[in-house]
């Protein structure tokens, strides 16, 4: 099995002409109509998209979607511009980017621009958009969980098929109890505005910082976890040849998870790392969070969708009726979860008892590594500019 399902490669020529993918997008939604006919109940509502003077519009005509000259008489209203036009053609680029970095024009509602995303991605990459039963979980048991005694091959399987995987034990105690004494030493090193930090405001009005950039650079016992072969024998449990530590300026983050943000972000709600693009370009990557202390339901524990790196899904938020099965993975202090990339996952906010936790990853080695540093430097700068302050529209469209 390989978990590498990248499509294109940086550096690559790409079609960046208004005219030119507008007369691509329709070849491939007509090429398309036998892949996208089991879901056209995404396609609703019809789409108009205005590109700098040129308007067209997206919208089913029987069996199949055909782009049409002009506006739709209803329907959603989207304003684009040529290169935001370009990166969602050549998959860097999602409505998400557009909405949490406050470039979003649009008329109508978020969730039903998400599935047309969906619709247009599917004929684009020649994926077949999600729908009920699409993804077989049968016979697998999602609570399972393992330790590094179990055989690598047993985890890639279930990593396979889950898309995320629970490892019990992997640090003792006294580890973490190091780590989060060090984060507490290493917390007067950051400020707001330092472009290495996270903050968030909690309810009685004070400013947190809830993330530490290139945290083992400050803190002496995650320099240690950083290079201690445990960490290195999960990353290679795939079997692809990830590597770690690509982000030199930042190859492990320190999370500090408080009670009662109302202000910039901390848990970040459901989302696919790949939500902001680049799915084709670098998925599957593996995340990998190492419980400082435990989580659960009322202490920030990670939640995940099996089965959705499978799936072709909204990258981010979750639809009403996708019937892909929400699991909770609650850890003790030093479990660690791994999940791929293309996983839908998000942080549950803690009410009852605060959580910290690490945060580290391994990529698949880039075809082309200089011109995919570039790339990544620009998502990178995307990032951090919307800090992912990305929030659920009014709508509540989340089945959680």
């Amino acid at each position: 099995m390989s978990f590498d399902v990248r499509t294109r490669t940086d550096g690559e020529a790409d079609l960046r002409e208004p005219a030119a993918i507008r007369d691509a997008l329709a070849a491939a939604l007509a090429a398309a109509a036998d892949r996208l006919r089991p879901a056209l109940s995404h396609a609703k509502h019809p789409l108009t998209v205005d590109v700098e003077g040129d308007t067209w519009h997206l919208a089913r005509h029987g069996d199949a979607i055909a782009l049409s000259a002009g506006a739709a008489s209803e329907g959603l209203r989207l304003g684009l511009t040529g290169d935001q036009l370009a990166d969602l053609w050549c998959d860097l680029a999602t409505p998400m980017t557009w909405l949490s970095g406050g470039t979003l024009v649009l008329d109508g509602r978020f969730e039903h621009l998400l599935d047309w995303w969906v619709l247009v991605r599917g004929a684009i990459d020649r994926r077949a958009p999600h729908v009920a039963g699409a993804v077989d979980l049968g016979g697998v048991d999602l609570t399972r969980s393992f330790t590094l005694d179990d055989r690598d091959d047993d985890i890639r399987a279930f990593l396979a098929t889950a898309g995320f995987v629970h490892l019990r034990g992997v640090y003792g105690e006294d580890e973490m109890a190091a780590v989060s004494a060090d984060m507490d030493a290493a917390a007067p090193t950051y400020e707001k505005g330092d472009g290495r930090s996270w903050w968030a405001q909690t309810s009685d009005g004070v400013d947190r910082l809830v993330r530490m950039q290139g945290a083992d650079t400050v803190c002496p016992s995650i320099g240690r976890i950083v290079e201690d072969e445990r960490l290195a024998r999960i990353g290679a449990i795939p079997g692809d040849g990830h590597e770690w530590g690509t982000r030199t300026d930042n190859r492990i983050e320190a999370l500090f998870k408080p009670i009662g943000v109302v202000q910039g972000i901390s848990d970040v709600p459901w989302h696919k790392d790949c939500s902001l693009g680049r799915h084709s370009y670098e998925c599957s990557s593996l995340t990998v969070g190492i419980s400082v202390t435990g989580a659960d339901a009322t202490s920030g524990q990670l939640r995940v969708v099996a089965g959705s790196h499978r799936a072709l899904v909204w990258p981010a938020l979750l639809r009403r009726d996708d019937d892909l099965p929400i699991v909770d993975l609650p850890t003790r202090t030093g479990d660690v979860t791994a999940h791929l990339s293309c996983t839908n996952h998000m942080a549950q906010p803690p009410v009852d008892g605060e959580r910290r936790v690490l945060y580290t990853g391994f990529r698949l080695p880039p075809p082309n590594p200089e011109a995919t540093r570039v790339a990544r430097h620009r998502l990178g700068q995307v990032r951090e500019a919307a800090h992912l302050t990305v929030s659920q529209p009014a709508s509540s469209v989340s089945r959680s």
